[in-house]
């Protein structure tokens, strides 16, 4: 089974959207293996987001990454990346499908509500930078059989 990497972002966090966002993984099938509530800081940020920092926008994803408390999460199964980001919708959410996180909740391509890995690179990467082996769960869900064959 594949991992991927999600965060909800401070303006998720703000406005009580943790569990909406949990709720849909989960009732998808995803499981939850890994989660923190925690403040970025400054030195965390820049390593996320490294892949951006000759971007004229970096600094605006730094300032508001570190602006309040995110909620970071490693989710596991069957194509994980791939499904999530489309469950995630477009970065813009004016382009976003209804039915998909952004579509559903954000308005402004700057508060888009989540993040997710791009890739299965970028989710071994961000998955390093945020957790140890040691916080990452893996369980099995009674459940897991009634998803796969």
């Amino acid at each position: 089974m594949e991992r991927t990497f999600l965060a909800i972002k401070p303006d998720g966090v703000q406005r009580g959207l943790i569990g909406k966002v949990i709720s849909r993984l989960e009732e998808k099938g995803f499981k939850l293996i890994a989660m923190k509530l925690m403040y970025l800081t400054n030195e965390l940020a820049e390593k996320h987001y490294g892949e951006h920092k000759s971007k004229p926008f970096f600094n605006g994803l730094v300032g508001f990454i570190t602006s309040g408390p995110i909620v970071a999460m490693v989710w596991q199964g069957k194509d994980a990346v791939s499904a999530v980001r489309k469950m995630m919708g477009k970065t813009n959410p004016l382009e976003a499908e209804i039915g998909t996180i952004r579509g559903d909740f954000a308005i402004d391509i700057g508060r888009n509500v989540v993040h997710g890995s791009d890739s299965s690179e970028s989710a071994k990467r961000e998955i390093s930078i945020f957790f140890t082996e040691k916080e990452i769960i893996d369980w099995k869900p009674e459940i897991q059989k009634w998803l796969y064959e």
